[in-house]
């Protein structure tokens, strides 16, 4: 019998399932918070992980043993003001948050880091 293929979304609620420790409740969190700050964004499944994207990629979100990444594929380009980035500094053009199971993460910033990277990406594309 032929299998249906998931979408995207169905992908991430698949892959925040499966990961039953801290990492799946704060990719959900993560998740709901991208939703909700720019409702514009899509959902994609690329290279195994979520992305979400608008007019671009906008931020991947990564497993690994004992943290998550945030990588913010325009990441260089953004205001940084609280200092969230602390990964992938030295890249051309993409910065990560790292977080550890016990890292406090300030909500705030990062709102303001989703909204600026997807601001980025409309105003980019407008240049076209």
């Amino acid at each position: 019998m032929y299998k249906m293929a998931l979408t995207p979304s169905q992908e991430i609620d698949k892959f925040i399932k499966e990961l039953t420790d801290w990492r799946g409740k704060w990719i959900a969190k993560f998740r709901e918070l991208i939703l909700k700050i720019a409702p514009e964004v899509t959902e994609e499944w690329k290279w195994g992980v979520p992305v979400w994207a608008y007019k671009g990629n906008v931020v991947a979100s990564g497993v690994f043993k004992d943290h998550i990444k945030l990588n913010f594929f325009k990441g260089a380009s953004l205001p940084d003001p609280k200092s969230l980035f602390n990964a992938g500094l030295e890249a051309k053009a993409t910065r990560a948050i790292d977080i550890g199971e016990n890292d406090k993460v300030d909500e705030k910033a990062l709102k303001e880091l989703i909204r600026a990277a997807v601001d980025f990406n409309t105003a980019g594309s407008k240049k076209k």
